[in-house]
């Protein structure tokens, strides 16, 4: 299940792109087989151990370009292990959330990324992550949970005070928000509950099949009650260096 949209945020074969704060590797596995050359990034080394097993099985299965490359990476986002300009794009999903200091991670996210480069950033909507926290103090206040709800303004003026340039914006998962709503109101870890179970079955339909209904039920979601808001952000160019003027002496 992706969130960022690969059309708005195109990847060309053989260029270098960060997915930091990959968890499972739903994006990094999609780069890998646009042909990137992918750094999974993470720091939990559970989560990455089985992030490079999928890269694996995918080289076996051919599902990759051969001149395609991939690695796992752990560390911390606040202290990113790569020099400077040294990724073309750049995606954190769902990850800045979950950091107390995020301006640190997003100034390292503009140190890593090449001038031109672009980044894509997707965290929960503020309303449907408002009423999970309405709904649920388990959700919020577990080791490691969200310490924040971003409204989009508020990623926005962030990133563009790091040296961002914003790009564009949109929601996603329409169909997920309702879905931890029934989850925050029965208990986040109650999976065993029916209203949960049946809602979860009809997202994996959804996943698996893509039919028509919901993919159009979505769409018409996204703008209200959308789980997540994608932003696009770019970082500038180094400005050229002002010509130096002649004078009268020179030779």
């Amino acid at each position: 299940m992706l969130t960022v949209d690969f059309q708005r945020f195109r990847v060309r074969p053989a260029e270098r792109v960060l997915d930091m704060g990959c968890g499972a590797g739903r994006h990094a596995f999609e780069l890998y087989r646009r042909g990137a050359h992918v750094v999974a990034f993470d720091l939990d080394a559970g989560e990455l151990a089985e992030v490079e097993r999928m890269f694996g099985a995918m080289r076996l299965e051919g599902e990759v370009p051969e001149d395609a490359a991939a690695e796992t990476v752990q560390g911390d986002a606040l202290d990113l292990p790569f020099p400077d300009g040294h990724f073309d794009k750049i995606i954190a999903s769902e990850v800045l959330e979950h950091i107390p200091d995020d301006m640190r991670a997003m100034r390292e996210l503009l140190r890593v990324l090449r001038p031109g480069g672009r980044l894509a950033v997707t965290v929960p909507s503020w309303l449907p992550e408002r009423l999970c926290w309405a709904l649920s103090e388990d959700y919020h206040t577990a080791p490691g949970g969200h310490v924040r709800i971003y409204t989009r303004a508020e990623l926005e003026a962030k990133l563009k005070s790091t040296g961002f340039r914003v790009d564009g914006h949109h929601h996603a998962h329409g169909l997920h928000a309702p879905y931890w709503w029934i989850k925050c109101a029965v208990g986040v870890n109650n999976d065993g509950n029916p209203l949960a179970k049946a809602y979860h079955q009809i997202l994996v339909w959804d996943i698996m099949k893509r039919p028509l209904a919901t993919r159009l039920a979505e769409r018409a979601l996204n703008p209200v009650i959308g789980k997540s808001v994608v932003v696009y952000f770019t970082k500038p160019s180094v400005p050229s260096a002002e010509p130096v003027k002649e004078t009268a002496d020179a030779v």
